[in-house]
């Protein structure tokens, strides 16, 4: 009977969680909020609760804009843009990719509009920085 081959230890491993948790509340925050309405839908009850803990009665306004923000980056994207599951301490590309869009959407909209365009391989994303600069204001 012929063994298994053993894994080649001598190829570079791709990581697929490359980057490292942010350090603000806000931002951990938004990246819970994106991880649970990728995983579960825009109507996640978690992430719901979330905001309504971080932002008390007036919880709704950055539920409704993290919806719309969710649905556009779905309905504009021309990739698959990699969400890691909530219990992971680090993030994908794909989601330091818009957090830095969205760190960056309020003080320098180019930078952001090319990040948005990069995440979602496509150069029409002007919706999709909108609803980001949206979220960020909020």
């Amino acid at each position: 009977m012929a063994s298994a081959p053993l894994p080649r230890t001598d190829m570079p491993r791709h990581d697929p969680l490359p980057c490292a948790m942010p350090d603000g509340y806000g931002a951990r925050l938004f990246l819970f909020a994106v991880r649970r309405m990728a995983s579960a839908g825009v109507d996640d009850a978690h992430a719901a609760n979330a905001l309504l803990g971080a932002f008390g009665r007036s919880y709704r306004r950055p539920l409704v804009l993290m919806r719309a923000m969710m649905l556009e980056l779905s309905r504009a994207s021309n990739r698959r843009i990699k969400v890691a599951p909530c219990c992971c301490g680090r993030m994908t590309a794909d989601e330091a990719m818009l957090i830095a869009a969205a760190s960056e959407a309020l003080d320098d909209g180019p930078a952001a509009y090319r990040r948005a365009a990069a995440l979602l391989g496509t150069d029409r994303a002007l919706g999709a920085l909108t609803c980001i600069q949206a979220v960020a204001q909020s």
